[in-house]
């Protein structure tokens, strides 16, 4: 029987020949990485089971990205600890305050990550890298422990679903537009701890960015881990940034799946997902008159250069609506210089928008934008559940950077087609 892309890449690394779906497999890992809310309880816990030196320096990586630079003294002693482990354990990869970004962009822009890899991260979002053809999934902070003193890691091998992508995406229709529309049709739990294996000549018509997004959001269809075949944008993407030899991955063309679902690209329209599940998605014709407070466009999601610069070009010229407030978020500080750099910070602050310096900040209610009761955000963020961005009782909207930027215009959740006509 053939094995699924991710199959194959735990197989690899647990040394067999073959794995199946439910099998369980102890294999090497290639990267640990935590954040400043997780790394904390990931070295609590190392502490106790009495590691006394990380498996490899080169492969253990902290982001201080979610509460950093410190909104309060607890978020600079969270940091201080994460600090304070990697310098006592000279980890390579520590990444602070003028260094940061927002994990899930920093990895692939550094070359973290190269096809082929297993990467655990204590962060939900970790399944992001899978856009580059990595075993990508997120774990808790006891495994992040186990990772980081052994180098290991346990799975149960998952099944998978087949997503065969054709055609090519429309104007303002972006891959965060895709993985709303697959949310809305599956369902939180439709590939629940399954790998969401994305293929077909569809793949080539969308960027690495788009990609990102895509497999970022797997786990709000409650998958294991997202991922998409490696391509000649994938290993331009990866050699540029990388001098580590990678491996491809493809699926046997016997490889069994739970589901198949072909997906025609432009068929896909701007989508919208309404408080207060991912799933709950309306495209326009849906959509009334829903006005808002809070624009945010940014995070490990949606806060690409490529994100960043459709939103400016929206915005350009044109000003944000009374009484709302425009948010941007560049993810990394590379792609905050190359914003400044070409203009676009310009443009976002003459329309009344404020750039941050990256941070996860409000995408999980942090700080730099928290909702009041009754308040509403559009974010380009990737959840939007019961007080995620604040009070219970605001709501959250996650749309493109584009539908994002049309609505900080128009003061209500708007089609840019519309805005822009």
């Amino acid at each position: 029987m053939g094995m699924t892309m991710t199959q194959k890449i735990l197989a690899a690394h647990a040394g067999l020949d073959t794995v199946e779906a439910g099998q369980l497999v102890l294999v090497n890992v290639d990267r640990v990485l935590g954040n400043d809310i997780t790394s904390p309880v990931a070295i609590k816990e190392f502490q106790r089971i009495g590691a006394k030196t990380v498996f490899d320096k080169d492969k253990v990586t902290m982001v201080m990205d979610h509460f950093a630079p410190n909104k309060d003294i607890k978020a600079a002693v969270q940091c201080k600890m994460c600090r304070d482990f990697c310098n006592e354990h000279d980890v390579t990869h520590f990444y602070d305050v003028g260094r940061m970004g927002i994990e899930h962009a920093l990895l692939p822009e550094k070359g973290l990550v190269v096809p082929g890899d297993v990467v655990i991260g204590a962060d939900s979002h970790t399944c992001t890298y899978g856009a580059i053809g990595a075993f990508s999934t997120g774990v808790g902070s006891t495994d992040m422990a186990c990772g980081m003193a052994t180098g290991k890691a346990w799975f149960k091998v998952p099944s998978a679903i087949k997503f065969v992508l054709k055609g090519k995406l429309n104007k303002y229709v972006s891959g965060k537009d895709v993985i709303l529309h697959i949310i809305g049709k599956i369902g939180v739990d439709g590939a629940l701890y399954k790998s969401m294996e994305f293929v077909g000549e569809g793949v080539q018509a969308l960027t690495v960015y788009d990609r990102l997004t895509i497999a970022n959001m797997a786990i709000e269809a409650g998958a294991k881990n997202g991922i998409f075949e490696v391509d000649e944008q994938t290993a331009a993407y990866v050699k540029e940034r990388s001098d580590r030899a990678f491996v491809a991955y493809k699926a046997d063309d016997d490889a069994v799946y739970d589901e198949t679902y072909e997906i025609d690209l432009s068929t896909i329209r701007s989508t919208v997902a309404f408080p207060h599940l991912p799933e709950n998605t309306k495209t326009f014709e849906e959509i009334g008159d829903v006005k808002i407070d809070q624009v945010v466009i940014g995070s490990c999601t949606n806060g690409h250069y490529k994100d960043i610069e459709e939103a400016a070009m929206i915005l350009k010229g044109k000003k944000v609506a009374k009484n709302v407030r425009a948010i941007i978020i560049p993810a990394t500080q590379d792609i905050y210089l190359k914003a400044m750099e070409n203009g676009l910070l310009k443009i976002f602050i003459e329309a009344g928008c404020v750039v941050s310096t990256p941070t996860c900040g409000p995408c999980l209610g942090g700080y730099m934008g928290i909702l009041a009761a009754g308040e509403r955000a559009v974010a380009t963020t990737n959840r939007n559940f019961v007080g995620r961005m604040g009070d219970v009782k605001s709501e959250v909207y996650l749309a493109s950077p584009a539908v994002a930027a049309a609505s900080a215009i128009a003061g209500r959740i708007a089609d840019p087609m519309e805005v822009l006509k």
